[in-house]
Parts: C-alpha cells; structure tokens; sequence
C-alpha cells in the first residue's frame, strides 16, 4: 500500500508519443492538450498525479473512445522506461 504513492509520484508522464492534436485541441492519443503535457511533470504530488489519470481515464470515455488502446501503450511506456505501471498498482 505505501509502494502506490511513489508509483504515482514517480509516474511517467501520459503521453504516449503520438501528439497530434484535434478536438478541442486535444491530442488523439492521449486526449491531453498541449498545456496539460508541458505540466504534467510539474503536477506535484502521487495523489494528484493519481487523479490527473483518472480525469484523462473519464475523459476518453466520455469521447466515446476505448481507453484500452491509451493503456496498452501505455503500459509499454512504463516497460521501455523500466518503471513498474502506477496502473497496475491501482488495481490491486
């Protein structure tokens, strides 16, 4: 349980490198515009890291996109970086 904080402080950010932005400026793969990945990695603490992906996680639901797709790539993210998932860790 206390592994999960550092995981989200220690959380890459969302992007997954495709930045190519259309609706409401947004990008199309992670949803994110440009001001929310140029603050991403300023956003503070795990706690608001954690809720930012939330947000983004609502966000591409509510577009009516599968999330999936953003967190298969995702994940790979984490693994090209060598850092264990926060994603995983908040489901268990």
């Amino acid at each position: 349980m206390s592994s999960t904080p550092d995981l989200w402080a220690d959380a890459p950010s969302p992007c997954i490198d495709i930045c190519k932005y259309k609706r409401q400026g947004r990008c199309v793969g992670c949803s994110m515009t440009k001001l929310e990945k140029d603050t991403f990695p300023r956003s503070g603490s795990g706690e608001a890291k954690r809720r930012f992906f939330e947000t983004l996680l609502a966000r591409l639901e509510s577009e009516h996109k599968n999330p999936a797709f953003w967190i298969m790539s995702y994940r790979r993210k984490c693994e090209r970086e060598g850092v264990e998932c926060p994603l995983d860790a908040g489901e268990a």
